[in-house]
């Protein structure tokens, strides 16, 4: 059954516009008020799920901040819903925001996996390379903080 995934839409139509349409299969793990969660098709463990905006845009900021809370919600209960089958509170919750970030299909999508003992995953800095500074450059994180308070 299709269904009506808002008046919004991008110039082309992404895989999960499709998958929200119905025009291409998911499986369920939990919806709600404007979000979806479904299992990753190539997971990184089991119950490996995406969380997903039921409005198709690229990044966190273009949406709403009651899509941005809803979206929240529905990461929260996806990990109750995963938490219970695999018998854990813990999850690694990772954004792509755009393309530069390995964001692979442009529609806003929360990867949440659950974490178990020795379930072989790693922490989310295993994706940055190793660095050798032994102690931090306080001097320099003051001036990009400093930096940072003069955005608007």
């Amino acid at each position: 059954m299709k269904k009506d995934i808002g008046s919004h839409r991008s110039a082309m139509t992404t895989l999960f516009e499709k998958i929200l349409t119905g025009d291409i299969p998911s499986h369920r793990v939990a919806s709600g008020e404007g979000w979806y969660a479904f299992l990753d098709i190539f997971p990184r463990r089991e119950g490996h799920t995406l969380v997903i905006p039921r409005r198709g845009v690229q990044r966190l900021a273009d949406l709403s901040p009651e899509e941005q809370a809803n979206l929240m919600e529905g990461v929260t209960r996806t990990q109750h819903v995963l938490g219970q089958r695999f018998e854990t509170t813990d999850f690694t919750v990772c954004v792509h925001d755009g393309p530069l970030a390995g964001q692979e299909v442009p529609h806003v999508h929360v990867h949440v996996l659950p974490r178990t003992e020795n379930d072989g995953g790693s922490t989310l800095m295993a994706m940055w390379p190793k660095t050798n500074v032994a102690e931090p450059d306080h001097a320099a994180l003051a001036s990009l903080a400093s930096s940072l308070q003069d955005v608007k």
